[in-house]
């Protein structure tokens, strides 16, 4: 062991000698740093040795380059570099080699090295870390997508990072994600041609490239060999919201269409696209006066609800009402109202419509056509019927609450109270619930709720209420009895992080708990901000360590190694 470590000792010398001689270090500095260096080798080298000592290694070597980079901006000397940085460059890779190699399963490990790479601009060896790793974890998605892009953007080669896609198809053969980004990137290398073809006709070069490329051709075959492979509406609508992005797409983007119209008539997401389409439609010509885009909007408005009911009576389903109240977000103005209103019984507390009448009403537009009228006494009582039709459902609630709340009701708390007794726990760990926080304080029984996302929404709104209402010292008294309740929720500290350095007062330390790890990487990157104080991040990474237990050392870690190469 120690003659492995004399000789890797010995083939630093030389790089510490050019350190020494062109000024960059000092001959105390070199003599600590190949002291330091002995220390880390050893620790490699032990029979029992752990993760952390190949981090603290590698993190020693990025503040050493770091440094070196610091003093030569400092005393304008730019040479030596393939004798000083070169050589560290390549030792970094080398102890990430070795670590990957013990600790094969550790992604975030690769990652480390991966944004090492780029950071340093190691192209060669980044591929080489991409093939490394995708040879042991064949089976993510992700990491396919993350090699191509990278043989895409980092090294511009467009031949590798399709055929980095080919192979991860064959993996993953009906895999959305892998498709879409496959998608994407013929897409985006269309583009880039279509770019540099008319940069050659400006500078009047005979090159052409191929039609067929630069028109997406290669493109609508990853389209349909996609399609063939998985089936949905909501597949081909997504890379149809792709292909949009671009503006050469035109025909490829009506193919889309007419497949979808054609195999999707029985899925409501094609009937809730097509009345979004006549909704967003732009006229041909622009209409100058107030009247006339009135009239525009009157017609594509009553277009839209055309295609909704025809949906309706095609699938003979209440579904494309529900798509029609999550979608439909443009405004219904006043002059259309009577278009959209509903049948008198509404109007009081007698439930709303059943699906089954084959009526698509936008609760969601109606209520808006209500508030915009000034009847408020009308729309409560809606708001209100629709609760006691539909009492199992999180967005019918939430629309009742939000309106009850634009009124300025005084049974808002009330009404939260019973949304909690009626609607199903389950339904409310998947769906947060969009509450305006001005009904909160009626609310604060909901911050006891069993229910986590209920609680954890509440915690956030009640803060930013507090602020709003009582300012900063409020807002701390508020974060200062809630910051220990479970359950614990990120947003809900970093909304207190921003009300501090709104005040310019640095009293984060009691702000960032012993929570998760990445609030810790938070508090760091805080310290090194203009406003903060660098000298504390070595007592910030002390106590994280002291505090975190278990994963989320090993998270912290690489999080914190990542943090150094600046790519967090």
């Amino acid at each position: 062991m120690a003659e492995i470590v004399q000789q890797r000792i010995e083939n630093r010398i030389p790089e510490l000698e050019q350190l020494e001689r062109v000024g960059l270090f000092s001959k105390k500095e070199v003599k600590s740093m190949l002291k330091r260096a002995t220390a880390l080798e050893y620790k490699l080298h032990r029979l029992i040795i752990t993760k952390v000592d190949f981090i603290a290694y590698i993190q020693y070597e990025i503040n050493v380059l770091e440094l070196i980079k610091k003093r030569r901006s400092r005393i304008g000397y730019q040479f030596k570099r393939e004798e000083i940085e070169y050589s560290i460059i390549s030792r970094i890779n080398s102890i990430f080699r070795r670590a990957t190699t013990k600790w094969k399963d550790d992604v975030q490990l690769w990652l480390s090295h991966i944004a090492f790479c780029k950071k340093w601009n190691t192209k060669v060896q980044l591929s080489k870390v991409f093939s490394s790793m995708l040879a042991i974890h064949p089976e993510k998605p992700a990491l396919w997508i993350m090699a191509a892009k990278s043989e895409l953007e980092d090294r511009n080669l467009s031949e590798s990072a399709r055929q980095l896609f080919l192979r991860a198809l064959r993996f993953h053969p009906e895999s959305k994600k892998v498709y879409q980004e496959y998608f994407r990137m013929e897409l985006l290398h269309a583009e880039k041609l279509r770019k540099q073809q008319k940069e050659l006709e400006q500078a009047e070069m005979d090159y052409e490239f191929s039609p067929e490329i630069m028109s997406g051709k290669l493109a609508e075959l990853v389209y349909r060999d996609a399609t063939g492979k998985i089936q949905g509406a909501d597949f081909i609508l997504s890379l149809l919201t792709i292909a949009a992005i671009f503006d050469f797409t035109k025909e490829l983007q009506d193919t889309i269409i007419q497949d979808l119209q054609s195999k999707y008539t029985d899925d409501s997401l094609t009937w809730d696209f097509m009345a979004k389409r006549e909704l967003e439609a732009t006229v041909g010509e622009e209409l100058q006066t107030a009247k006339g885009r009135a009239s525009d909007i009157a017609r594509r408005e009553e277009r839209c609800c055309q295609v909704y009911e025809e949906g309706l009576k095609s699938l003979n389903t209440g579904t494309c009402t529900q798509q029609t109240e999550r979608h439909t977000s443009t405004p219904v103005h006043t002059h259309n109202q009577q278009k959209y209103t509903q049948p008198t019984e509404m109007h009081t507390s007698t439930p709303v419509r059943t699906h089954n009448q084959q009526k698509c009403i936008p609760q969601h537009r109606y209520l808006q056509v209500l508030l915009s009228s000034g009847d408020s006494e009308q729309t409560a009582a809606v708001a209100m019927a629709a609760t006691q039709r539909y009492r199992q459902s999180v967005d019918v609630w939430c629309l009742a609450l939000q309106t009850m709340v634009h009124l300025g009701s005084g049974a808002t708390g009330k009404l939260f109270q019973d949304a909690l007794k009626h609607v199903n726990p389950k339904v409310h760990t998947h769906t947060r619930i969009s509450c305006n926080s001005s009904f909160l304080l009626c609310s604060q029984r909901g911050l006891l709720s069993v229910v986590p996302a209920v609680s954890m929404e509440i915690k956030e709104k009640y803060l930013d209420w507090s602020y709003r209402a009582g300012g900063y010292k409020k807002a701390r008294k508020t974060f200062t009895s809630l910051h220990e309740s479970r359950p614990f929720s990120k947003a809900f500290f970093t909304r207190m992080i921003q009300m501090e350095k709104n005040q310019l007062r640095w009293s984060l330390r009691t702000v960032y708990g012993f929570f998760p790890p990445d609030l810790w990487l938070e508090y760091i990157r805080e310290e090194l901000g203009p406003s903060g104080q660098p000298e504390n991040c070595g007592m910030i990474h002390w106590r994280a360590m002291k505090m975190l237990e278990g994963e989320s050392v090993e998270r912290f870690l690489a999080q914190y190694t990542l943090l150094q190469t600046g790519h967090i």
